[in-house]
């Protein structure tokens, strides 16, 4: 979230948060341009009118440096020739101030669904299904009462469709810039999730490298 306005930037920050998103916040266009170059983000939603660099500038250098992160424009200005110029030097999508929060939330998980590869709105493996848009996840039809971290982990995992994920991923993934990095949380939430998600298993420890929703998990 790259928007100078602290009070909105960490209100919004604090609604996604609430949505299970992992959320980092910058204040100006440049912080946010050297953050964008050092993590990987899904979705960066960036206001236009910024201080330290502008957003359209920060959007330039997004699409000079090859960023896969889809980038939602969050301005006041809002013609249909401000949403033009912004779509041309390469937003993805834009959203005029003032807005309603669902839609920003709705905006936000449709590119973060085409930020890397093409995901589809419902995931599952074996008899598991998973609603990001609904926050829902069961197994053989029984409510798995996820926290939101447990909910992300099993989200990210399933997205990687049986690639492996580092906890490091995991962390910058579902957890956000301010976690410490030493942390034992990743392991704690995967201990949990697999209690709840209960037998047969699903998730694999690959030793030294991460996890990964078991290859055989839909035979």
């Amino acid at each position: 979230m790259v928007e100078d306005e602290e009070r909105l930037a960490n209100a919004v920050a604090r609604g996604l948060r609430r949505e299970g998103m992992a959320v980092d916040v910058a204040f100006d266009g440049l912080i946010g341009s050297e953050k964008a170059a050092v993590n990987s983000y899904d979705v960066i939603v960036l206001d236009r009118n910024l201080p330290g660099m502008h957003g359209d500038d920060v959007c330039r250098r997004l699409v000079e440096d090859g960023s896969t992160a889809r980038v939602l424009m969050l301005t006041a200005a809002g013609s249909v020739e401000d949403r033009v110029e912004g779509l041309t030097i390469g937003a993805d999508d834009y959203l005029p101030k003032p807005f309603a929060f669902d839609e920003l939330v709705a905006r936000v998980r449709a590119l973060a669904r085409r930020a890397a590869r093409s995901t589809p709105p419902i995931l599952g493996v074996a008899d598991l299904i998973v609603d990001p848009a609904k926050r829902e996840a069961t197994r053989a039809g029984r409510d798995l009462g996820l926290t939101k971290k447990e909910f992300g982990v099993v989200e990210v995992l399933l997205t990687a469709q049986g690639a492996v994920v580092s906890a490091e991923q995991l962390l910058e993934q579902v957890w956000d810039e301010n976690v410490d990095p030493f942390t034992n949380v990743v392991r704690v939430t995967i201990m949990t999730l697999r209690r709840k998600l209960g037998e047969p298993g699903l998730i694999e420890t690959v030793t030294g490298v991460g996890y990964r929703i078991k290859p055989d998990a839909d035979a």
